[in-house]
């Protein structure tokens, strides 16, 4: 069956009402050379049947690989109760906070993710959430501009540090909008930026900085300087936009309190992912974006508030949209479109479940096992820690080898073994990027160090290969 299920007669009686001879014409406005014929390479529909016996086929592929790898997604544990109340009609079919008409169940479950989160960031305000970490980051520099008003540079400094998908997707989104980011390198042996370098960016650039962007843990893993750099960036009439891993706030000190007289961040965002939601695949995950009061008719998005009615019951309203195209058109703060409400439903359950406390024994338990992943690696000849930082649940090893044959060499031992972060940052030569969640057994930890040895071992790996 057709996508649209118009029969040819239905169609011949629209096309007489409207007054053309085929629904050719109603695209002829389109230049021929943005057209296409057909799209190569797509294959010809399959029926229910056959789509259900290929997906079958493919999920047969699947492997119980112990997984290791981090860098922006990681495998946590995800209470049974957390998708068994999501995916209740009554949260899975509603959408999105979006109409005015939206349920007080809706409105309710928005008000509490975002006291959760304001209440674990430290920040005044949140929104409904955005699509996903790296877009929140975006929105948070376009935010920063739109806020800073001492500032008339729309210039912005953003460490080697923050997640390369993090960079390339706010350059994307934002350089067309007359805004500089300007990379800021990291030292070699701290894995962390330094303020020195920081400085130096800003005099480079002519003083006149809008905002900096710090990633707390780094995309390393490693833990930064955030007091020293927050102090810095206020005294000079910089804002300070945070990227944070939420289940890290548990045990690290939150953005709202960053500073040496805890002053906090002006704009605090990251990726919801680590509370609830699986890897699957990439995606769906959200994004959280916070901010204080003085920014708030800034941020991107909604706000549901709680009120009293005429009648003294207690109720939930969207109590600002300030950017939304729908009423301002061009004007808008953002053209943000929608809140990831299903992901967000589950993030909240996930949080309502674990508790403060439940949160900090997760993180502690995350700390603890990369503790001990690194510490066991590390003991194998040719391998070492890259940098001299503390850092929470993923650190940065270097190898003796190619990382690609190594990673390679532990999937066929059912490990995923890490990122390679060859490509990103070729000048720490042979680096692997390793993370251990709260899942990993000690067990799980002694099977790495077993394959590792294993693959390091060359004369092991040509037998196996021969």
């Amino acid at each position: 069956m057709p996508f649209i299920p118009h029969t040819e007669e239905e169609i011949s009686q629209m096309l007489e009402v409207i007054g053309i001879d085929s629904t050719e014409a109603l695209f002829d406005e389109i230049p021929s050379h943005l057209r296409t014929s057909g799209l190569d390479g797509i294959p010809e529909g399959m029926t229910e049947m056959e789509i259900s016996r290929l997906m079958h086929k493919r999920a047969s592929q699947n492997t119980d690989a112990v997984c290791f790898i981090g860098a922006g997604a990681y495998e946590h544990h995800i209470p049974a109760a957390v998708w068994q109340l999501t995916t209740r009609g009554e949260y899975y079919t509603a959408y999105t906070p979006y109409q005015a008409e939206a349920s007080q169940g809706t409105l309710q479950l928005t008000y509490e993710f975002q006291s959760m989160m304001t209440a674990l960031t430290d920040m005044d305000v949140s929104n409904a959430s955005l699509y996903d970490g790296a877009s929140a980051l975006a929105e948070a520099v376009l935010m920063a501009i739109r806020g800073n008003r001492k500032s008339k540079s729309r210039k912005v400094l953003i460490p080697r540090t923050v997640n390369p998908t993090y960079r390339k997707t706010t350059e994307t989104i934002v350089t067309g909008q007359n805004i500089d980011l300007l990379e800021v390198d990291y030292d070699l042996a701290a894995g962390t930026v330094q303020l020195d370098a920081l400085k130096q960016a800003a005099t480079d650039a002519g003083g006149d900085i809008t905002a900096v962007v710090i990633q707390q843990p780094n995309f390393f893993g490693a833990l930064e300087d955030i007091d020293a750099i927050t102090d810095w960036a206020h005294e000079n009439r910089i804002l300070v936009i945070s990227i944070t891993n939420p289940l890290s706030l548990a045990v690290l000190k939150p953005p709202g309190q960053w500073g040496s007289e805890n002053t906090g961040v002006d704009i605090a965002c990251g990726d919801g992912q680590p509370l609830g939601a699986p890897m699957s695949c990439g995606g769906p995950y959200y994004g959280f974006l916070c901010s204080t009061s003085a920014l708030v008719r800034q941020m991107p998005g909604r706000i549901v508030g709680r009120t009293i009615d005429v009648d003294g019951k207690e109720g939930f309203v969207l109590t600002l949209q300030a950017r939304e195209q729908h009423i301002r058109r061009s004007k808008a703060t953002s053209n943000i479109c929608t809140n990831q409400g299903l992901v967000v439903t589950a993030s909240t359950i996930h949080m309502a479940i674990l508790g403060p406390e439940g949160l900090e024994n997760t993180a502690a338990a995350c700390h603890a096992n990369t503790t001990s992943l690194v510490a066991q690696l590390t003991d194998i000849d040719g391998v070492r820690y890259a940098f001299s930082s503390p850092y929470f649940h993923e650190a940065v090893l270097v190898l003796d080898q190619p990382v690609k044959g190594v990673l390679e060499a532990l999937a066929e031992r059912g490990i995923l073994g890490g990122y390679d972060l060859g490509a990103e940052y070729p000048e720490l030569g042979n680096a692997l990027l390793v993370c251990a969640t709260e899942l990993r057994s000690e067990e799980d930890i002694n099977a790495y160090q077993a394959a590792l040895e294993a693959a390091l071992d060359v004369e092991t790996r040509q037998k196996e290969i021969a």
